[in-house]
Order: structure tokens, then sequence, then C-alpha cells
């Protein structure tokens, strides 16, 4: 590890990673290990760029690093060209539901599109002004008009389901952008972005008679798919965490219309009738292996979803849609501490605050507080240290060993929307967990009414 952090940079992920988040930037700083885990992710981006699908279900405990993996899966696809979206699902946020719930989800991520220059997000507006602007680069050379070379170039657009009013938005959003019409193309990129909510707004605004809604967001991300290839990009990868939301859904006939699409969304993979996009969706053992409440309770999704028969925990099979994510090895452990040393130390050498000797005996330390959750599940391991050199970082009189019986280990426990590391024991083994009470009483009581 060699080369000046930047302070903003280094704030931000120690932040973070305190707080027992995921840092936006930085995430080469502290990744480690999953070498096995990061050569399918780079496989599954190769597939959208060469023009097939992917469909990848992260699964892993709470606080073992699901959402870091998903967010470097993330920046892999940023490196690659691609563009990404990355959204967590939550009660407001389904893969269907009614009330808006869907098409709330398509707007979320539309609002996060990123691409390499705009790893932020907020970068749809730039990918639809660089496909115009590729068109009129297009039409100057071949000294032809700039809508014919548009209308050519949208013409593979408009051959899905929706893609008519798709094609004719972005027709409207050349149009707002030759005539200086700012609020027309204002118009066009809010209905991309699934802002519109109702009809009659759209006709008005832009003469479609369509919007998305929480019938025909998938379609759209199809059609944005095939859109982002036109403006120059390798094509279109989709991020949904906290997968769990579904499983906690107490109405079991609302919990198989999510999964309904979940399985239509595989399908297309897996079969080839999606091109340019790829999917990663990041959930709890439960959420998967779960056969009353998690995806294996859907008898489709069971049978796709079903992992070798001849895979053991020598061989792992990382070709099927599901990615497990292995425990971190304790020697995994000590170079994730020694990165984030150097992260702290801002990547000066001399001014790292602990010895290697220190690192060594916080593990120790840790091995006896928590048990093996502290490789298995390393968020409170990491937080630990990371408080430590704080410490040490504002009193500067104290030694690492005077601290190391001070810091606090409490291991993850159950976190938002998610279950902590026993999470696969029997159903009912733990009483007094929102498992239990799921387990204790049937589906069927879902329907009562008072």
């Amino acid at each position: 590890m060699t080369g000046r952090i930047r302070p903003r940079e280094r704030d931000a992920v120690l932040a973070a990673l305190r707080a027992g988040v995921v840092p936006r930037s930085g995430l080469q700083h502290v990744q480690v290990g999953r070498a096995a885990e990061v050569r399918a992710v780079l496989a599954d981006v190769a597939r959208i760029a060469d023009g097939g699908a992917s469909a990848r279900f992260v699964i892993g405990e709470f606080g073992s690093g699901k959402t870091f993996f998903l967010h470097l899966a993330r920046s892999i696809a940023l490196e690659k060209r691609l563009v990404t979206m990355h959204v967590d699902l939550a009660p407001d946020r389904r893969l269907h539901g009614g009330g808006g719930r869907a098409r709330t989800l398509y707007a979320s991520l539309a609002r996060s599109t990123a691409t390499r220059a705009r790893p932020e997000g907020g970068a749809l507006g730039s990918v639809v002004e660089r496909f115009v602007t590729a068109a009129l680069d297009q039409a100057r050379t071949e000294g032809t008009a700039p809508e014919d070379v548009i209308r050519d170039r949208l013409a593979s657009v408009g051959e899905p389901v929706g893609g008519y009013d798709f094609a004719h938005v972005l027709a409207q959003y050349w149009r707002g952008y030759d005539s200086c019409d700012e609020r027309l193309a204002a118009d066009a990129v809010r209905w991309l972005r699934g802002e519109f909510t109702t009809r009659a707004q759209a006709r008005q605004a832009l003469g479609v008679r369509t919007i998305v809604d929480d019938t025909n967001w998938y379609e759209q991300l199809v059609l944005m798919a095939r859109f982002v290839r036109l403006a120059g990009f390798e094509g279109l990868f989709v991020c949904l965490d906290e997968m769990v939301s579904l499983y906690k859904l107490s109405s079991t006939r609302v919990r198989a219309s999510n999964y309904e699409q979940v399985l239509r969304i595989l399908n297309d993979c897996l079969q080839g009738s999606a091109e340019h996009l790829g999917f990663v969706f990041g959930g709890t053992p439960e959420f998967l292996f779960d056969t009353r409440r998690g995806l294996f309770s859907y008898p489709a999704l069971a049978t796709r979803l079903a992992e070798n028969p001849f895979a053991t925990d020598r061989l792992v099979d990382r070709s099927g849609p599901v990615l497990r994510l292995g425990n971190l090895s304790p020697e995994d452990m000590f170079v994730l501490l020694t990165r984030l040393r150097h992260v702290h130390a801002s990547g000066a050498r001399a001014a790292c605050p602990v010895p290697d000797e220190a690192l060594s005996g916080y593990l120790r330390y840790c091995a006896r507080r928590l048990g093996d959750a502290w490789f298995r599940t390393p968020r409170a391991t990491v937080k630990g240290f990371l408080d430590l050199l704080a410490l040490l970082e504002q009193y500067p009189d104290l030694t690492w060993q005077d601290l190391l019986g001070r810091i606090d280990l409490a291991s993850d426990g159950d976190g938002p929307g998610e279950q902590g590391p026993d999470a696969r024991e029997p159903e009912g083994s733990r009483p007094g967990t929102d498992r239990s009470r799921f387990s204790r009483f049937d589906d069927e009581l879902s329907s009562f009414r008072l």
C-alpha cells in the first residue's frame, strides 16, 4: 500500500465504517479477500458487456459484508464502463405492489443512476445528453439531419413493450435540446426517471399516453439497458440490497407476487431474453433458504436456485445464480486491520498509530470476546478497531495496551432488515425475536381483521 490518501476520502471511509455502513468511495483501500467472488462478478460484467444478461444472489449473514460486496461489484461495473443503479428495498419500495410502491422503487433506481464520470448518482440526464451529442457528431460526419440519425438509432429501442413511447420521449428531449426549451428537456428526463404520477400530466407535457407505473417498471429497465448502449456504455448493472424486506412481508399473497417478479427477472436473464442487463440481489440466508417465507418457499425459484449437489465446503460452485459469501480468514482480518491503519494514517507509513503487535493483540482480544464471529461477521471487529485508533489520536499519552480491554465489542445482533449471526437456527428456537413471532403464528392470520 503506497500513496497518500486525501483527507476528505480518509474521513469519509473512517466515518462510514465506524457507523457500520459502507463508504461510497475509497473501497479499494479496505478491500481484502473474496478473490473468487470478485472473479465471478468480473465474469458477469464481461457477459453483460458482450450482450448477455446476468442475475446474482449475494447471500451472507448480517455483518458479513454483503452491502460492501455489492458496492464493490458496482464499482467494478463502473470501471468497465457500465451504467449502474443501486437501491435498498423497503416497505415503500418493492418489486411488486400497489399504491406506487414498485414505481417508487424504479424512481429511486433512476435517481441513483451512476457512471464512471458521476459515480455519486444522478447521472441519467448526462446519459441522455451524451446520446444526443453522439447523434449530432454522427450527423455532422455523415452530412445528414440530426433528426434522421436519432430516429434511426432509436429504432431498436422501439421494438420491445413500451418502446414506442420511450423513443418518443427521447425525441422530445432532442426537440427541447435543439430549440433551447429547457422545460421540455427536463420533462423528458422526468418521464425517464418515473416521476410523473398521472398519464394526464405526461400527455400534456410530452404527448405520450403512458408513464412508468407499478406494472411496467421492469420493462422500463429493459429499455434503459438498450438505451445506455446507444449512449456509448457497455450495459446496465442493477443492485438491489436488503431483499430480506420481502421475507418480512406478513402477507403470503404479497410475498408471492414479489417472488414472481424475482422469478421473471431470473428467467429473462437465464434464458437470454434480456440484453446488456445485469442484476445483483443482496440478502440473508433465511431470505433464500427459508422454505416457508424465503425464496425457497416458491417452488419455481427453489428449482432454479438450488445449489450444485456436488459442491462441498472445499469445492464451491460460483457459476450458478447464488453467490454465498465465505468467511474472511484470520489472515484476511489481519490484512484488513493493516489497511485500516494505513487509511487512518492517510497513507503515511511514518504516521501509523500502532505497531503490528497491536494488530495481533487486538485480534486475540476479539477472538476471546466474540468467538468465531470476529472474522465471520467482521463489522464489530472493524468498528472496535477504529474506535481504538480514534481514542489514540485524541489522547496521545495513552497506549494501545491501556485501551484494549475497554473497547466495547458487542457482536452484531439483529440489524435493520436483517437477522443476526445465529439466523440459521430453526424457526422458533429464539424466543423474543422477530423470527419467533413470525414462526409462532401462521400466515393465515395476516388476513385477520378486527
